[in-house]
C-alpha cells in the first residue's frame, strides 16, 4: 500500500496549526492520531507519520531532511499555533525610538528654559541701569542746557561714577591678643558676632588655641572658647545650623563647634596638619577639609568615625592654604557647583557629581608662589594672589573667572580665565587672605580686598575698572579681611597678629 503526500495548506486557512500536513485531518491528544513531531520539528499525527516512514521515502513530507521511526516524538497540546509578531516588534522599536527623541526634547527645553531665566535676568539688571541711567540724565540735563559749551566737558566728568563717592570709614579697634599669633577670621550672620582665631589667654592652666567672639551688634567683645592643641588654619560656619562651627588646625584635626553652647560637638581626626576647610553649599551634611600634603578629606556629617573620600591632587602634593565652595547656579557663564582646592603650588576644582563623586579639573593658573583663593558665588569669579617672584616684583591678586566647555562625550571642561589684575606692593612674607564681595551699593559689581604688607594696610579695588578705590591702615600687616552686613550697614573687618580694626561703610 502506498501513502501519497498533499501539499500544506495555504498560511491564510483558519485552522492551519489544528491540522496534520499529511491528511490534512486534525490531530487528537489520544489515541492513533496524536500529535507527534520529528527532530526537523514537522508535525504530523502520529498515525500518519508512521505509515510515512515505514514506507520507502523516509524523509519529512514538508522538509525532506532524513527521518526514521525512532525519531517520532509524541506531543501532548490541544492545539498549536504561531503568532507573527513582527508588528509588534516593529511598534516596540518605534516607542523606544520615541522615548528617546522625547527625553532630548524635554533635556532640551530644560536648557532653554535655563537660558531664558539667565538671560531674562540680565535683561532685567540691563533695564534697571538704563532706568537709573535715564534718571541721572534727567538730573543734569538742565546744568548742561546753561552751562557754556566750553565748560561743559568740565561738568561731565564731575558726575558720579558707576562708584559712589561713599567708601569705608575707621569705626573701631578691638585687641585680641596681647601676644599675637591671630591668624584667621569668620563672621556668623545667625549671632551677629565676629569670630577670631587666637592662643590662649591663659596659656600656662589652658594651652593651645581656640576663638574669640566678637558682637558686631553692640562692638563689644565675647568669651573666648578653646578648641584645638595647635594653630588654627581655617574657620567657616554652616548656613544650614545656626552658630555651628567648623575648624581647621595644625594638630590633624576637624572640629565642629556651637556657639550656642560653647562646646565642641564633634571631632575628626585627619592624621595629617589640615591648613583649611569649607562647607558644602548643595550637600548640606558634607565639609571638605584641605591637608598639608594637598589632599582634599570629605566628611559626611552622619558618619561620625572618619572620612567617606580623599580627593587626591593631580600635581604637586603642596600644603592646601584654602578651599571654597561654589554652589551650582543657574549661569549660563559657569552652572557647575564643586570645591576649589587652591595650594601653594596649583589649583584645582573638584565638580561635585551625582551623589557623592567628584570630578577633578586642573585650573590654568601660574604655578607656585599662590598663597590664597577666594570665590564670588554670585558671579563665579574667584581671585588668585601671588606672591612676588623673579618676573614680578610686587604682589599681584589676580581676579578670574570660571567658565567651561564641553568634550567630545559632553561632559564639562571646567576652567577660568584672568579678567584683571591688582598689584600691591614689593614684600610678601606671610601667607594673607584676600576677600571679594558684592558693592555695598548693590549695583552688581564686586570689589577687591587685598593685604599690602609693604604699606601695612588693607587696599580695596574695584573689580570691574581695577583702579584703586581706598587704603585701610592698619598698625602691621594684614592677615585676614572680613566683609559683613548688620542691620543693612557694610562693614569691613581687617585682621593683624593682634588686633581687629572695623570699618564700615558711609
Amino acid at each position: 500500500m502506498y501513502w501519497w503526500r498533499r501539499d500544506p495548506p495555504q498560511a491564510d486557512e483558519e485552522e492551519e496549526g489544528d491540522t496534520c500536513t499529511i491528511c490534512l485531518e486534525q490531530w487528537t491528544n489520544a489515541g492513533d492520531h496524536r500529535l507527534s513531531a520529528l527532530r526537523c520539528g514537522h508535525l504530523f499525527g502520529f498515525k500518519c507519520i508512521s505509515k510515512w516512514l515505514k514506507g520507502q521515502t523516509r524523509k519529512c513530507p514538508q522538509c525532506n531532511k532524513k527521518a526514521k521511526h525512532s525519531d517520532i516524538v509524541v506531543l501532548y497540546a490541544r492545539t498549536l499555533k504561531a503568532l507573527d509578531t513582527s508588528e509588534h516588534e516593529r511598534m516596540k522599536s518605534s516607542l523606544l525610538q520615541e522615548q528617546m527623541l522625547r527625553k532630548e526634547a524635554e533635556l532640551e527645553t530644560a536648557q532653554c528654559r535655563l537660558r531664558l531665566q539667565v538671560l531674562t535676568e540680565e535683561c532685567t539688571k540691563l533695564h534697571n541701569r538704563v532706568q537709573d541711567l535715564q534718571k541721572l540724565i534727567l538730573q543734569h540735563r538742565d546744568q548742561l542746557l546753561r552751562c557754556p559749551r566750553g565748560s561743559q566737558a568740565d561738568l561731565l566728568s564731575g558726575l558720579p561714577s558707576s562708584q559712589s563717592q561713599r567708601k569705608y570709614c575707621f569705626q573701631k579697634t578691638f585687641t585680641v591678643s596681647q601676644t599675637g599669633n591671630c591668624r584667621i577670621m569668620t563672621y556668623c550672620d545667625a549671632l551677629s558676632c565676629l569670630v577670631v582665631s587666637q592662643p590662649s589667654p591663659q596659656a600656662t592652666f589652658l594651652p593651645g588655641f581656640g576663638v574669640k567672639m566678637f558682637s558686631t551688634a553692640n562692638m563689644k567683645s565675647s568669651q573666648y572658647i578653646p578648641m584645638h592643641s595647635k594653630q588654627i588654619r581655617g574657620l567657616a560656619f554652616s548656613s544650614q545650623a545656626k552658630g555651628l562651627l567648623l575648624s581647621a588646625s595644625l594638630d590633624n584635626t576637624v572640629k565642629l563647634t556651637s556657639l550656642e553652647t560653647n562646646t565642641v560637638v564633634q571631632t575628626y581626626n585627619a592624621g595629617r596638619a589640615v591648613w583649611s576647610c569649607c562647607w558644602c553649599l548643595d550637600e548640606n551634611n558634607y565639609i571638605y577639609a584641605g591637608l598639608v600634603n594637598g589632599s582634599v578629606l570629605v566628611y559626611d556629617l552622619r558618619n561620625t568615625s572618619c572620612y567617606v573620600q580623599e580627593l587626591v591632587p593631580q600635581k604637586a602634593r603642596c600644603p592646601l592654604v584654602s578651599l571654597s565652595y561654589i554652589p551650582r547656579a543657574a549661569s549660563a557663564v559657569f552652572p557647575y557647583g564643586g570645591v576649589l582646592a587652591g595650594s601653594l603650588g596649583n589649583a584645582s576644582f573638584w565638580e561635585l557629581k551625582v551623589g557623592s563623586s567628584h570630578r577633578p579639573h586642573v585650573l590654568p593658573i601660574e604655578a607656585g608662589g599662590c598663597i590664597d583663593f577666594q570665590t564670588e558665588s554670585s558671579t563665579r569669579h574667584c581671585l588668585v594672589t601671588y606672591r612676588p617672584d623673579k618676573n614680578h616684583n610686587t604682589l599681584r591678586s589676580v581676579l578670574m573667572e570660571m567658565s567651561y566647555k564641553l568634550d567630545d562625550a559632553g561632559e564639562p571642561l571646567c576652567s577660568c580665565h584672568p579678567v584683571q589684575t591688582f598689584l600691591g606692593g614689593r614684600t610678601c612674607k606671610l601667607l594673607t587672605k584676600s576677600a571679594i564681595f558684592q558693592n555695598p551699593e548693590k549695583n552688581g559689581s564686586i570689589l577687591v580686598c587685598t593685604g599690602d604688607e609693604a604699606s601695612y594696610s588693607a587696599l580695596l579695588w574695584d573689580a570691574s575698572s581695577g583702579s584703586l578705590l581706598q587704603g585701610l591702615p592698619t598698625d602691621q600687616p594684614v592677615l585676614d579681611i572680613c566683609p559683613f552686613e548688620v542691620n543693612h550697614s557694610s562693614y569691613v573687618a581687617t585682621l593683624t597678629e593682634k588686633m581687629v580694626q572695623i570699618y564700615k561703610w558711609e
